[in-house]
């Protein structure tokens, strides 16, 4: 009998084994292509699986995606952004298993509880930020899916002084400011030429100028975004994982200062924002506590 989960990236799948106590191996992760997307993550699913049977499979995905009818459209997955039915498809895979699907926020959320950051917090937000920008919220102790399955989706809460198009439609969120890929697109219309997240945060550490405002613009937004959603959700821990949160002073020392000049009332003076502990796919690990059946959530609108 086999437990799987599966984790749909901006740029990446992975899927892994789970076992006893939630804890994910034998994972193998590929490119998301630009056509034929669901084949190749069928494959990697069967790949993975092999000849066992799977009796559950947890989802954690990029979103939007709505929860109540088992359909994904990542905003980065083109051939996906209309939506997809994700479960509907993983069910025809393995027929009999019991699939259960969330948001990448929300398995983030559930990774940090059980394993991170937050275990033991009552209330706190936790945030990856890679490719994207998702979160997931712990409400008194229990992880928050909303109405759709989308609560906590913090990519999108839109911060003052910018007015740059986002992915969704909108203008101004945080994602379209402060993402791996949002910083490498704005540096690069200043002159920059490197291609990556990873590649801008090496730069701005050698003292490359336009890497280090690119860092330094990311981190603001971050912050202002961080300091707007704990004033809403009255929380004083939040945790920040992903590739791009890796890069150092050039990203947070701006983040820090941007969360002590908007995060003032009272309530938020014990505010925290610490990087996240998990190293090695915390949303593929908050799919794995998913299909192993020890999430605990609220789904009320």
């Amino acid at each position: 009998m086999t437990v799987l989960a599966l984790d749909i990236g901006a740029t990446k799948f992975a899927v892994g084994r789970v076992h006893a106590g939630g804890e994910v191996r034998e994972v193998r992760q590929v490119d998301v292509p630009r056509e034929s997307v669901w084949e190749v993550c069928r494959a990697v699913l069967a790949e993975v699986a092999g000849a066992d049977t799977v009796t559950a499979v947890g989802i954690g995905s990029a979103g939007p995606v709505d929860t109540r009818s088992g359909v994904t459209s990542p905003l980065n997955i083109p051939e996906w952004k209309s939506g997809f039915p994700i479960v509907a498809e993983v069910q025809k895979l393995f027929p009999g298993a019991a699939i259960r699907f969330a948001i990448d926020g929300a398995c983030l959320a559930l990774a940090e509880h059980h394993v991170g950051a937050l275990r033991g917090v009552a209330n706190g937000l936790a945030m990856t930020v890679s490719s994207g920008i998702g979160g997931g919220v712990i409400a008194d102790g229990r992880v928050l899916l909303g109405r759709t399955g989308n609560a906590g989706h913090i990519g999108h809460i839109v911060v003052p002084g910018w007015d740059v198009p986002c992915e969704c439609g909108g203008v101004g969120c945080v994602e379209a400011i402060a993402s791996g890929m949002s910083s490498v697109r704005w540096a690069r219309t200043q002159g920059w030429s490197g291609e990556t997240g990873a590649a801008l945060a090496k730069a701005a550490h050698s003292g490359d100028e336009i890497a280090l405002a690119a860092l330094h613009r990311s981190g603001t937004a971050l912050g202002q975004a961080i300091a707007s959603a704990a004033a809403l959700q009255d929380i004083d821990l939040v945790v920040v994982g992903g590739g791009f949160a890796q890069s150092g002073e050039p990203l947070w020392q701006p983040l820090r200062a941007a969360v002590a000049k908007h995060a003032r009332l009272d309530f938020l003076g014990e505010l925290r924002v610490v990087l996240s502990r998990i190293t090695n796919g915390a949303t593929l690990v908050g799919a794995g506590v998913l299909a192993a059946g020890r999430a605990t959530a609220d789904t009320t609108g």
